[in-house]
């Protein structure tokens, strides 16, 4: 089962479940657990999260799958990303540092992960609506990421698909601009669907695949999978919530393992469409 949000022309925004036999309503089921995606995380049980859904299967409304899709993401959630969770990650950063490049070997090794706030819910951009890139930066890339779905209790419900946009110019000219080099308007987007995590999913061997296409022609694809991450998505997990409380949930996008080359750089009108094997296809064009 997959859950999303999406726009209902008369009462807003709602939660829906996309099933083999169609999508449908869940916020009509149940508005007080189904309210929003925060609503439904702060349940601290997954195996209960799960069960609520499937359990509003015989009282589904069905919708109208035109209407738009929001990013499942609201209320006080936040958005995180770890960093140099690949060993291509790795490399790439050491070579487009000025200086420093050290520091993500040293990272790569270490016990600790690296792990930056991305975005709060109103910052992040939904399925088919434009990412953008920095003015002030001369090179930058998408990076697709399978970004997991924790409830309160900071475990692991669900999985979907994250752009972590990122101006690789900024941070390459020093590695405490990491936050501008992040952080931006439309420099994060996540979507479609959730995709609940059951015994279907390996989270540690998905197929990843980021594919760019300019003027009708493709100018970069390339594939990679989530078994050659260092470190596994619950010691992630672990580490975002060791001293940090999620009341309403969070995403944590687990980093990428696909670095276009040096001498390739997004530019406006240019479309990007991440795939990850199981879990979804998030399209966004560029702003």
């Amino acid at each position: 089962m997959e859950i999303f949000r999406y726009q209902h022309p008369e009462h807003g925004p709602r939660l829906g479940a996309e099933t083999s036999e169609g999508f449908f309503d869940l916020t009509a089921h149940d508005p007080e657990v189904f309210a929003s995606i925060s609503s439904w995380l702060a349940h601290e049980r997954p195996a209960e999260i799960a069960l609520l859904a499937e359990s509003a299967v015989s009282s589904y409304s069905e919708i109208d799958p035109e209407w738009k899709i929001l990013p499942p993401v609201d209320g006080q959630m936040e958005v995180w990303a770890a960093g140099v969770t690949y060993e291509d990650s790795k490399r790439a950063r050491m070579s487009e540092s000025e200086g420093g490049g050290d520091f993500y070997d040293k990272v790569y090794t270490a016990e600790r992960p690296e792990l930056f706030f991305k975005a709060n819910p109103w910052r992040v951009i939904a399925p088919g609506d434009p990412v953008q890139i920095r003015p002030d930066s001369r090179w930058d890339v998408p990076e697709p990421e399978l970004t997991l779905v924790l409830c309160s209790a900071g475990r692991i419900v669900g999985v979907t698909v994250g752009n972590d946009m990122s101006s690789r110019s900024i941070e390459g000219e020093n590695p405490l601009y990491l936050p501008q080099a992040k952080c931006y308007t439309g420099a994060c987007a996540v979507g479609p669907t959730i995709r609940i995590v059951d015994v279907e999913i390996d989270l540690k061997n998905l197929a990843v695949k980021l594919e760019i296409s300019r003027a009708g022609a493709v100018a970069f694809t390339g594939e990679t999978s989530t078994s050659r991450m260092k470190r596994t998505p619950s010691e992630l997990a672990e580490w975002l919530f060791k001293t940090l409380p999620f009341p309403d949930g969070a995403l944590l996008m687990t980093g990428t393992g696909l670095i276009p080359p040096d001498t390739f750089t997004l530019q406006s009108g240019d479309t990007v469409t991440i795939s990850i094997e199981g879990v979804g296809t998030l399209i966004n064009s560029v702003a």
